[in-house]
């Protein structure tokens, strides 16, 4: 079955709220090999004006995949995972994720466009914090090869 293409527009449900911890933003920035001490270090955050450790900008990836899960789930959608190369990333930041955040996140599909058999999916995530103010929209696109 081909990527269907009335996914175009198709917003889905709000994921559960994401409590960003302390000791995750930590991992996740060894994991990156990001060292920068506001990653690490509470005290050296809060010298920058933050009230806790700030994630690494890819850090925004953990809640994206609650939304992209929601999208590869979908029966209608067409999309096998086995057949998914995440082909693009972007992020366009309002203010830095930092620990104690609890966050949101909503996927559009925002765009499809077919190369041979192949598809273009392109994705984007809001994701907002407690008070619904926005954080960062995180954009995927996704090529999804053919069943041949």
């Amino acid at each position: 079955m081909p990527v269907n293409p009335e996914l175009v527009g198709r917003a889905f449900a709000p994921t559960a709220p994401y409590l960003v911890g302390r000791e995750k933003v930590r991992e996740f920035a060894r994991a990156v090999l990001a060292d920068d001490p506001q990653h690490h270090d509470p005290a050296a955050a809060q010298a920058l004006g933050y009230s806790d450790v700030v994630a690494p900008p890819t850090f925004a990836m953990v809640v994206q995949d609650f939304t992209l899960q929601q999208l590869l789930a979908a029966p209608d959608a067409g999309i096998v995972l086995s057949r998914v190369i995440h082909a693009e990333q972007k992020f366009r930041y309002s203010r830095p994720i930092v620990a104690g955040d609890e966050l949101t996140g909503q996927l559009t599909v925002a765009g499809i466009r077919t190369l041979g058999g192949n598809a273009m999916v392109t994705c984007d995530a809001e994701v907002t914090d407690a008070t619904g103010a926005h954080v960062v929209t995180a954009t995927s696109v996704l090529l999804v090869g053919d069943d041949a």
